[in-house]
């Protein structure tokens, strides 16, 4: 025998809120998170190059964005990647192993204060940082060379 028990038009109501909200809350997080994404865009730009890269929701992304504009020099490291100092030295703060390197991923190593824009496969170490990544691949990356870098934030 299966006895039920009445509820009240409030627990009725209260509960019926509760199922309406989370959705809600969820999508107003949601675009709240794409749209500062979208706001945290980079364009890059050296000798014959102009590209743009969208940056992930880390600190140590955000701590970039916030410096800019930067006027670096850029240059080949290994056969990779190319690099460029920083003024000054990121968080490293909610770094740790990522997966899924690629050729056109745009990271911070934490030892050398430096950005790292890797044009060819690679594999994550300790103190490296995944900023973001290049949004039409790492061709620009190709040009070899030594030369001044442009890094502004793209409106």
């Amino acid at each position: 025998m299966t006895i039920f028990t009445p509820i009240s038009r409030r627990a009725l109501l209260a509960a019926s809120a509760a199922g309406l909200a989370a959705p809600i809350f969820t999508r107003t997080g949601s675009a709240r998170a794409q749209e500062r994404t979208a706001a945290m865009r980079l364009r890059f730009a050296f000798a014959d190059q102009d590209f743009t890269a969208t940056l992930e929701d880390n600190a140590s992304a955000r701590e970039l964005f916030s410096m800019l504009p930067l006027d670096l020099t850029i240059g080949d490291y290994s056969t990779n990647e190319k690099i460029a100092y920083l003024p000054r030295k990121l968080t490293g703060q909610g770094s740790g192993r990522f997966d899924g390197e690629a050729a056109g991923d745009l990271c911070y190593y934490a030892p050398w204060g430096n950005l790292a824009l890797f044009h060819g496969p690679y594999r994550w170490s300790s103190g490296l940082i995944r900023l973001g990544r290049l949004d039409h691949g790492a061709r620009p990356l190709l040009v070899r060379g030594e030369h001044r870098l442009r890094v502004e934030t793209l409106s």
